[in-house]
């Protein structure tokens, strides 16, 4: 009876000690959602990253990392830091769609034989730093990079962008992610190979093996080369690289993890096979024409094009200048993709911003500015920030709800239950689009500012990672 009666206590003492636990819990969880720390900024005009108006005199509230309030009343939060916008514009951070942060350069045939790890790890580390302090508080990464860099920026060992990576290059022998030795045989050990960061895959079974192991690796999305380019060694521009079998090999591997496939696509034709295969972004796309804006539509697909390949200047690239076969290959690919900025124009499809540089984190710098410029040149100033916010969200959400590594909230717009990617700008950018950080000059600028003095703050996932009003 005893040992009845022990056991009833000791299990009521159970019971009552898990109930207090439950309670402690409650009460601990209730006063951390109370505590989550609030930033209201006041006095500012709103590009919500949509609209072409700004939403003017207004407020937004940031609880935690979301947006909380956007409104043209005071919103009432006593316990809210309070940053006084004076009047500027509050707009959602920059979006990059197609950057390259592992890799350095100055060519493939330098990187293949002569870069380490290391090498590569110091490069993405400094270039993740220096998209954060341009704006961009979101970069997909086009290739070369894999999950790590993503885990050390979101665990804070290093400032950078929430980062979208898509792991290593996939293409064919001879084709664009061929970033093997020239005489290296097919199937032969790479330095990109090894290193996850470029894969030959030739037939069906090997894009199941690399674009599985992609994945597996921390990539939110798959890239397949299907175009060649003009700086790479062995591929003419207008290569079709890629089956119509391998193309839909890829897109079934990134169906099986919801997510799907960007295609490096120059020519109407390969831009089209991609398409029908159901790849969800053409990346560069320089064939576009209204033709292909009508099947984008019809598939919901996305494009991004790196502007600076329409600059006169590309043919002065030492790397192409020096090379007969890259200067012949680029004065064909000019003259093929003149259509581009009309047809754009004349029939819009939805465009994420892309710079595509491969270099010095400087010289990087100097391209983005140049990249932004030219958005405005040739679409405007309202067309080139919905180009780098909201589209680019778009994009970001395509990798959808099991790969998509910030799926709490929407990016690239202001809204309530949006992330807190933010900047305040002087200036309004839709009149005066210089104050978002651009450069009239791309070959032979002067070296950029870490950060465009005309943004004055940025702030990423509700944190401020700058802040020049005080």
């Amino acid at each position: 009876m005893k040992g009845v009666l022990m056991s009833g206590l000791r299990m009521s003492l159970c019971s009552t000690a898990i109930v207090a636990a439950v309670l402690s819990f409650s009460t601990t969880a209730q006063a951390q959602d109370q505590e989550e720390p609030q930033t209201l900024f006041t006095n500012v005009h709103v590009f919500d990253g949509v609209n072409e108006q700004r939403i003017e005199n207004a407020s937004v509230l940031v609880e935690g990392n979301l947006i909380k309030s956007v409104s043209t009343d005071a919103i009432d939060a006593p316990s809210a830091k309070v940053i006084d916008g004076g009047g500027r514009t509050l707009t959602p951070g920059f979006i990059e769609n197609h950057a390259h942060l592992m890799l350095m350069g100055p060519s493939i045939a330098e990187m293949e034989t002569n870069s380490t790890w290391e090498d590569f790890a110091i490069h993405g580390t400094r270039m993740a730093e220096m998209y954060l302090m341009q704006g961009f508080t979101t970069v997909r990464d086009a290739g070369g990079a894999g999950g790590g860099l993503r885990r050390a920026i979101d665990a804070g060992q290093i400032v950078g962008p929430r980062f979208y990576p898509s792991g290593a290059f996939l293409g064919t022998r001879g084709g664009h992610a061929d970033f093997a030795s020239f005489t290296s045989p097919p199937g032969g050990v790479t330095n990109f190979g090894t290193l996850n960061m470029a894969q030959q895959v030739n037939g069906v079974d090997e894009i199941y093996m690399y674009g599985r192991n992609n994945l597996r690796m921390g990539a939110t999305q798959l890239k397949f080369m299907q175009s060649g380019g003009v700086i790479s060694a062995f591929d003419p521009w207008q290569l079709l690289a890629g089956s119509k079998e391998e193309i839909e090999a890829a897109v079934q591997v990134a169906n099986e993890y919801g997510t799907y496939v960007m295609a490096h696509s120059y020519r109407k034709e390969a831009i089209i096979n991609a398409l029908n295969a159901g790849v969800r972004t053409i990346e560069h796309g320089f064939h576009f024409d209204c033709e292909i804006s009508a099947l984008m539509k019809e598939k919901g697909a996305y494009i991004t094009t790196n502007i600076t390949a329409f600059d006169p200047g590309l043919l002065d690239v030492p790397s192409v200048k020096n090379n007969p076969n890259s200067l012949r290959k680029a004065k064909s690919a000019s003259a093929t993709f003149e259509a581009y900025i009309p047809s754009m124009k004349e029939c819009p499809a939805p465009r994420g911003f892309q710079t595509d540089c491969v270099g010095s984190v400087e010289a990087c710098n100097i391209q983005i500015a140049y990249e932004k410029h030219l958005n405005n040149h040739f679409f405007g100033p309202y067309a080139s920030m919905v180009t780098l916010t909201s589209v680019g969200g778009e994009i970001a959400a395509l990798s959808g709800d099991f790969m998509n590594p910030y799926p709490e909230g929407k990016l690239g717009v202001i809204e309530e239950g949006a992330y807190a990617d933010i900047l305040l700008i002087d200036g309004n950018p839709l009149e005066d689009f210089s104050v978002v950080g651009t450069g009239d000059q791309w070959f032979g600028a002067d070296p950029r500012p870490d950060s465009p003095e005309t943004i004055r703050l940025i702030m990423k996932d509700g944190v401020i990672y700058k802040n020049t009003l005080d």
